[in-house]
């Protein structure tokens, strides 16, 4: 039988799903029922000492939708409102009743030491079990000199791992942010701070464009936007990437979201080298009862493929990604095309012929493949409508 139940530095997980930090997990009612539906724990919406003022804007959320359903999402929300005293009690009272149940405290404070560690000194004194330091918002906190601005520094994510180290009894993951050059170089300078492991990713800074009958942002706020973090299935090959960087250049734990939408997601962050995995939108856009298909299909997958449990599956992907100039040129294939369910639409013959190589040619009503003048680029198997061409050798 496989299962589920996982551990990763000394943490022991009943399942892989956690909710991230962000508004499902805003309040302990909230985090108690989802718990309640088999979630395998949640990480808190950013707790921040109690001086610093938060003033979220209305609306804050914006999305993009294809053929209705919601693919990105725009969020300009801030960190937790609630005080430090809400949050210690909350997790004692979760702890209480699940005490099975993973809980991880985002935290996140000025560039001061004495702010983040005092906050760090009063969660010790509840029964977490886990910090993830968010350096990673990029929105609001970034100019403010916190969030995003912590994240994209070397020194600043140094000196506050650090400081954070220090002082905490727990575990600490650092949520590293995709909005950099190379992910890598922070996440070597924090683990070399002493960090637990990494989380990954927070959401990418975009804008969610214009509405041309009001000439507006779309996401509007008295005539006016910001950029905000995006997030949904439009970010998750960032987060694929990010993730696999990481384990790359590390071998210590990671928490890994972006755009995870099914446990199809799930699992691929898991051969990636992702420990367990973060979701967020998707629970704001379906509700925490996703969580049922997540356990079932990933589970139902790991015994189809004979495998024991998660560790078998981690990192499984990661000797296949190299750089470009380590691939293959001598590799080649070919447009395989399936006359019967060939549509005759002569869509792929018009964007080879437009997209450079010449190589699909109609003759008697049948599709032919001139190998001389065809590259293999697999153009035309994408854009076919009917499915009717592979890549075979």
């Amino acid at each position: 039988m496989s299962t589920l139940k996982t551990s990763v530095s000394g943490i022991e997980f009943e399942n892989p799903f956690l909710l991230a930090s962000a508004p499902p997990t805003a309040s302990i009612e909230s985090i108690d029922k989802a718990f309640d539906m088999g979630w395998g724990g949640a990480v808190l919406k950013t707790i921040t000492p109690d001086d610093l003022e938060m003033h979220d804007a209305s609306p804050r959320y914006a999305t993009i939708k294809s053929k209705g359903k919601i693919i990105g999402f725009q969020n300009i929300e801030l960190l937790s409102h609630k005080t430090i005293q809400y949050w210690c009690d909350g997790i004692r009272f979760l702890k209480t009743k699940y005490p099975n149940k993973v809980i991880i405290a985002s935290i996140m404070a000025p560039v001061e030491c004495n702010a983040w560690q005092n906050l760090v000194r009063t969660l010790n004194s509840t029964p977490i079990d886990a910090y993830e330091l968010n350096f990673s918002c990029p929105h609001g906190m970034p100019e403010r000199n916190i969030g995003m601005a912590i994240g994209t520094s070397v020194e600043i994510s140094i000196l506050i791992t650090s400081w954070v180290k220090a002082v905490a009894n727990k575990p600490v993951f650092v949520k590293l942010t995709p909005n950099v050059t190379d992910i890598t170089w922070i996440a070597k300078a924090v683990e070399k701070a002493g960090c637990d492991g990494f989380a990954a990713i927070n959401t990418v800074q975009g804008f969610m464009g214009v509405n041309l009958n009001t000439l507006e942002p779309n996401l509007c706020i008295d005539g006016c936007s910001t950029y905000g973090g995006c997030s949904g299935e439009i970010v998750k090959p960032i987060g694929f990437k990010c993730v696999a960087q990481l384990r790359q250049c590390s071998d210590l734990p990671i928490l890994g979201m972006g755009g995870i939408t099914n446990w199809q997601d799930a699992a691929q962050y898991i051969t990636l080298g992702a420990d367990v995995v973060q979701i967020c939108t998707e629970v704001m856009i379906n509700g925490y009862g996703i969580i049922d298909n997540l356990k079932t299909g990933l589970l139902n997958y790991l015994e189809e493929k004979g495998m024991k449990d998660l560790n078998e599956l981690k990192n499984i992907a990661i000797p296949k990604i190299t750089s470009h100039e380590k691939l293959n040129k001598e590799h080649h294939l070919y447009p395989n095309i399936d006359n019967e369910k060939c549509g005759k639409c002569g869509k792929c013959i018009k964007i080879c012929f437009e997209s450079e190589y010449h190589a699909l040619k109609k003759k008697e009503n049948i599709i032919e493949v001139d190998k001389t003048t065809c590259e293999g680029c697999s153009l035309c198997s994408h854009v076919c409508p009917q499915n009717a061409i592979t890549m075979v050798e």
